[in-house]
């Protein structure tokens, strides 16, 4: 099998029989040497708005093809492609069955890579499952009463289940990675996952995606535990003996995975208390920015854009003072949810549906703090996130806060839309987002919208609509492991995004099977 590189198609005539005579052309052979090709990655080639196109990178076997290799020494070499293959060296018996706290990406790969493996761990969420979670968190955009066991944030599937589904990432782990999205493929998600070069899977597949992951788990032997929160662990010795759920039952357990996510404040100061060794850790806050998706996609693709899906985009600027700015989950054709998890604070983040069929594009334009900007206590973060979300709560009296970018600069509250009408999921009210954060954020985030609109045009434009607060991009804390993933609590391993070492559905999925593969090297069934 060779790998053939840069095989163009146009996208105005896009399909299987232009792709195949687009593969022939680059090889010079003819159709009968082809036996048969697959699709590895499909990307959109937009540098040239004059000349968009499809790019592909091909696995095919062809009748000769050592002299096709002699011949063409541009773009194609011989396939190496490795399968995820893992084989456990553990020796210790297990006493009690490990416990895995957190139904997110990272906690569903590290019980089904245990499973696999003939390890039946216990699973507890806090939150609810998938059909129940999703009517709770409908009620409370229609209402806003909150369950804060149960929200946008936690609950079976996690934070990544209210959102665009993203699975691109820049951790270079490609076996691990095809393992994910061959779990994900066959519990349902599309197969083009596995190619794209931005793959999503949308909150409404998503759901089904966990849903199917779960009952396939279940007949594997895992024990799947809802509305059981973690509030306590007995530790002996420096070493995890047991936990406490719902402040009453106790598990015994030698190993326990903290797959928690980034929102799992109180968690965090449980574990402070516990002596577990943590350490803050800078991140990024600021607003979700609202655009119509016609604008993105004539920006980003100029003729072109009738024939391709909606364009995303990623930017990046550092201020004059050295601060930086940048886009973050970019939700082409979504909805801005609100994703708030405490009573009396507010936060925000986006989602779309796998179709990305609503007619507005957002994405949180976020500024980098560190402890400079909110002090160096371990807890100073969290603090810090807290406040602004309290700051937004109150803003908007407990409904999302938004103004227009025309606004946001005259400093005045804004009165109705423009030509952006944004949609949301959550109750809105109209503000003034300057009183929402620090004044170092709102300059910073204004610098950073009129240097966008250098480069998307009508980025900056005064209907642009924005929203707060976007306060929760990665974990404020990291939970400090050694290179076996254990803690300083031996038997307790932290993984994730809320562990500090994830960033996304995919690298959380990822560390959780490192995680599990830990374990497997130390413990067998």
């Amino acid at each position: 099998m060779i790998k053939v590189r840069q095989v163009k198609v146009s996208v105005t005539n896009k399909g299987d029989e232009e792709i195949k005579k687009s593969l022939i052309r680059k090889l010079k052979i003819n159709e009968s040497e082809l036996l048969e090709y697959f699709i590895r990655k499909e990307s959109i080639d937009a540098r040239d708005k004059e000349n968009i196109y499809y790019s592909y990178e091909i696995d095919c076997n062809l009748t000769n093809e050592d002299l096709v290799l002699s011949k063409i020494n541009k773009d194609v070499e011989k396939t190496i492609y490795k399968e995820y293959s893992f084989t456990p060296k553990g020796e210790k018996k297990l006493e009690n069955r490990p416990v895995i706290v957190g139904m997110g990406p990272c906690g569903l790969f590290a019980a089904y890579t245990l499973l696999e493996n003939g390890i039946k761990p216990i699973i507890i969420e806090q939150g609810e499952p998938i059909e129940e979670r999703v009517k709770t968190v409908e009620e409370f955009w229609n209402s806003n009463k909150l369950n804060k066991c149960s929200n946008v944030s936690f609950g079976e599937g996690g934070a990544g289940t209210f959102s665009d589904g993203k699975l691109n990432t820049l951790v270079k782990d490609n076996t691990r990675i095809s393992k994910v999205f061959d779990v994900f493929v066959k519990c349902g998600a599309p197969k083009e996952i596995k190619y794209l070069s931005k793959p999503h899977i949308g909150t409404d597949l998503l759901r089904k995606v966990i849903i199917n992951m779960r009952e396939e788990m279940i007949k594997m032997g895992a024990d799947i535990r809802y509305n059981t929160k973690l509030t306590d662990l007995i530790i002996q010795d420096d070493h995890i003996k047991g936990i406490v759920v719902n402040n009453e039952e106790k598990i015994d357990t030698e190993v326990l995975i903290l797959a928690i996510g980034h929102s799992s404040r109180d968690t965090f100061y449980l574990l402070n208390d516990k002596k577990l060794n943590m350490e803050s850790k800078p991140f990024a806050v600021g607003f979700r920015v609202m655009h119509n998706q016609e604008m993105i996609n004539n920006s980003q693709y100029g003729k072109f854009s009738k024939y391709l899906p909606n364009a995303s985009y990623k930017l990046t600027y550092n201020t004059k003072e050295g601060r930086g700015v940048y886009s973050f989950c970019m939700c082409p054709g979504g909805y801005v949810v609100n994703a708030s998890s405490e009573e009396n604070r507010l936060c925000i983040n986006g989602m779309s549906n796998h179709d990305r069929d609503s007619k507005i594009a957002n994405s949180a334009i976020v500024v980098t703090v560190s402890s400079k900007d909110y002090g160096e206590d371990l807890f100073d973060g969290v603090k810090f996130q807290r406040e602004l979300e309290e700051k937004s709560y109150n803003l908007g009296n407990g409904l999302i806060p938004i103004q227009l970018y025309k606004d946001f600069k005259d400093n005045i509250v804004s009165e109705n839309f423009m030509d952006v009408v944004p949609e949301f999921k959550g109750s809105t009210k109209f503000s003034n987002l300057n009183m929402a954060v620090p004044e170092f954020i709102s300059s910073s985030i204004k610098e950073g919208i009129e240097y966008f609109g250098t480069k998307i045009d009508g980025f900056n434009n005064d209907s642009t609509v924005l929203a707060s607060i976007e306060a929760r991009t990665s974990s404020p804390i990291r939970i400090i492991r050694d290179e076996d993933f254990e803690s300083n609590i031996k038997g307790i391993y932290p993984a994730g995004e809320g562990a500090g070492y994830a960033g996304g559905i995919t690298t959380a999925a990822v560390d959780g099977i490192k995680a599990s593969e830990a374990i497997l090297n130390i413990y067998k069934e």
